[in-house]
């Protein structure tokens, strides 16, 4: 049960803790086109498989979705996949996610989540099966306000007039929900690295951001994989801007665990959105 929720914990930060949000006093402007990211996970420098992240822009409103296939050892050992939907609006603040889908299954078992927001909290979550779990901290109303879905805090950025590579994308903490437990994560500002083999159309230059995994509610405070994410002080996340955007999306994402890193990284990008950045280096 401790190594089933750890990962768990390991995922949310995988795919969660990738989001800068907009600058002070920067406007939200509707944008119109695609993003489409493709991914490869890995750990301790085994590669897992990959996932491929489409968003699609209309206006004000977004709809994303993902799909991955994961396998250790040829799926002998582990072989899971998962499709995940969410889509809302961009505000001029922050995203307002209206709903969240995610099906997974891998050798043991299946899930379904389904997630809807109303005024920008979350007013409903069914999961299915729903087995009742320890929970020591519980989930408040008040703390499910101004959150998002993991999908939208993973991917989506309002636009952020910085130059690629500058540190101020880091000074940010997110609010995520992920249908059982509420947690933050705060991203600060690390290091610039410079891109040697990056994707065409990508700029050289990526943001580090330190990220720290703060629980809130939803979770045991005694548990094993809990404890070590919030002493963990080495996860990371290199953030570009999409191509001739002012999206910022992740370029790679490095979590240290007990049985090695993980590794999320981008490998093939393509977009054609309405929000021009001048500039790109």
């Amino acid at each position: 049960m401790r190594a089933r929720r750890y990962g768990v914990v390991l995922v949310c930060l995988l795919f969660a803790a990738l989001l800068p949000g907009r600058s002070a006093g920067e406007p939200a402007e509707p944008v119109a086109g695609r993003i489409v990211a493709t991914y490869d996970a890995g750990l301790a420098g085994i590669n897992l498989g990959e996932f491929k992240v489409t968003a699609t822009f209309a206006g004000s409103a977004y709809e994303m979705a993902a799909q991955g296939r994961f396998s250790l050892l040829a799926g002998l050992l582990y072989k899971g996949a998962g499709e995940t939907t969410s889509n809302g609006t961009l505000t001029g603040a922050n995203p307002q996610p209206a709903r969240y889908r995610l099906s997974y299954e891998d050798n043991k078992k299946r899930q379904k989540l389904d997630m809807r927001f109303e005024r920008g909290a979350v007013a409903d979550v069914r999961i299915v099966p729903d087995k009742p779990r320890r929970r020591d901290v519980p989930v408040t109303a008040e703390q499910l306000k101004g959150v998002l879905d993991p999908l939208t805090a993973a991917f989506l950025s309002v636009r952020s007039a910085a130059p690629p590579g500058n540190l101020s994308v880091c000074e940010e903490t997110i609010r995520v929900y992920d249908g059982r437990q509420r947690f933050d994560l705060a991203l600060t500002p690390k290091r610039t690295e410079t891109l040697d083999d990056a994707p065409k159309g990508l700029p050289s230059r990526a943001a580090v951001c330190r990220v720290r995994y703060q629980p809130i509610a939803g979770y045991r405070p005694d548990h094993a994989g809990v404890q070590y994410m919030q002493k963990n002080e080495k996860v990371e996340v290199w953030l570009v801007p999409a191509p001739g955007t002012d999206l910022y999306i992740p370029y790679k994402i490095l979590v240290p665990t007990a049985w090695g890193t993980g590794t999320v990284a981008l490998k093939g990008i393509s977009a054609n959105v309405g929000a021009q950045r001048a500039g790109v280096p």
